[in-house]
């Protein structure tokens, strides 16, 4: 197995791996020369230089390592090249299994105009928005007027948060248009944009899907990832607090219709906003492994990623729907090497301590330790604190606990563990009222 990331997700799949007795070969970039997720592999290539787009999603390095090591399959983790429908072809081209849905299904839930109407059309409930693509800012100052201020524009290839802008009235509108464009072209090679009408105080609530090559799709529950800032998520939690049962039941079976009507396979999520009034609409699919999938582990006992390895390998999903338990309550906390107090502007540098903390109920994915280096040509996470407790309010303390004995030092490095901290302990986080809002909300008072 090549694994086609890094840091800590290309960690975790190695461990995985290990525990099925497959060899894995890691691909590393010169920044991540004596990364831990190299050491823990068999085997190791180096791929390029830091940029990412000169290493980790350069295609034909990625693909030279597999073919010089031998490897008969490639994680891609998240990010990077996860969701790239093109990769998977030339791995398939080349007789390497992509682990991850096939390229044409990829492809259809991709692209976020396109999978709007297409579910739309399989009877999720949407907002109000583009029918697929918006081709000019005239047409999209049109629909503004259509459906209504304020509205949220995206990138039809975006992901990660990134290619998000609010507008409130035609001239903001008129840049947002402009702005989103031309970041989506930049970093998705895709100017593609789409138009819906904005929720601002809603929630986000994503289902956990797993589906087999026999047809099968299950869901593991739903994942609450409200507490976000600019569209990243800062902290999640499983199951979704006040979430009525009803609608956690429609939920999962809304997302396993409509992903077993495309005939989705691997793990992946359906994302829905719930507003005020307690209607969910479809968001999008992330068709790939989530940065939060720990969440969904601890609350079910179930490896993700090797129910995905088993799945590539043509096999079904080791349980049926009936078999999924989800017992207690789980908190996810992205630790990242930034600082809140200057707009979390990242703070790479060199870890000095690097003390995670334990205990029952606590786990830790990193893919650094003491006396490594962060750096600055990546997404700027250090670690993901999850714990798990048999109720929210005890979910809660453990995570301060935790959170309290991690120890991150570092020259000029700030982290957001007080921030974290500071939002646990929160009434609003407490009763569970916060909306994807809150946290800039709460910054500005």
């Amino acid at each position: 197995m090549l694994i086609a990331n890094r840091g800590e997700i290309a960690l975790r799949i190695a461990r995985t791996c290990r525990e099925l007795g497959l060899r894995t070969v890691a691909v590393y970039s010169t920044a991540d020369r004596h990364a831990r997720f190299v050491a823990a592999c068999d085997e190791a290539v180096h791929i390029g230089p830091a940029p990412a787009r000169r290493s980790y999603l350069y295609v034909p390095a990625v693909i030279e390592a597999a073919l010089r090591t031998g490897a008969d399959a490639i994680h891609p983790g998240y990010g990077f090249l996860s969701e790239d429908a093109d990769f998977a072809r030339v791995c398939a081209g080349q007789g390497i299994t992509f682990v991850g849905p096939r390229p044409e299904v990829m492809e259809a839930v991709g692209d976020k105009a396109k999978v709007r109407a297409l579910m739309a059309a399989a009877g999720l409930p949407v907002l109000p928005g583009s029918e697929g693509a918006v081709g000019s800012p005239a047409e999209a100052e049109s629909l503004g007027e259509e459906i209504g201020y304020p509205v949220i524009v995206k990138a039809a290839a975006g992901g990660g948060g990134r290619g998000i802008e609010v507008a409130r009235d035609r001239a903001e509108l008129r840049e947002a248009f402009r702005r989103t464009t031309a970041l989506a072209q930049q970093v998705f090679g895709d100017g593609s944009v789409y138009m819906e009408r904005f929720v601002s105080a809603a929630r986000h609530v994503e289902v956990q899907l797993l589906g087999d090559d026999s047809g099968t799709v299950v869901h593991l529950g739903e994942r609450d990832c409200s507490l976000q800032r600019r569209n990243q998520k800062l902290i999640e939690e499983a199951p979704s607090p006040l979430l009525p049962e009803q609608m956690r039941e429609a939920l999962g079976a809304y997302a396993v219709a409509a992903a077993a009507r495309v005939g989705y396979t691997g793990a992946g999520t359906m994302e829905f906003l719930v507003d005020p009034s307690g209607a969910a609409t479809f968001m999008e699919i992330n068709a790939r492994i989530q940065v939060e999938h720990p969440v969904t582990e601890m609350l079910t006992g179930v490896d993700l990623v090797a129910e995905q390895l088993r799945v590539a390998a043509g096999e079904r999903l080791s349980f049926t729907q009936e078999q999924v338990t989800l017992t207690g309550a789980a908190i996810e906390c992205r630790i990242n090497a930034e600082d809140p107090a200057a707009g979390f502007r990242p703070t790479p540098g060199t870890l000095t301590v690097f003390n995670p903390p334990g205990g029952p109920g606590v786990r830790v994915d990193s893919g650094f330790a003491q006396g490594d280096r962060v750096p600055p040509d990546y997404d700027s996470l250090i670690a993901k604190l999850v714990v798990w407790a048999p109720t929210r309010a005890q979910a809660i303390a453990r995570a301060d606990r935790a959170l309290a004995e991690f120890e991150v030092e570092g020259p000029g490095v700030a982290t957001t563990i007080p921030l974290l901290r500071e939002l646990l302990a929160l009434p609003e986080f407490a009763k569970a009222t916060h909306t994807t809002r809150f946290v800039e909300e709460y910054l500005s008072r």
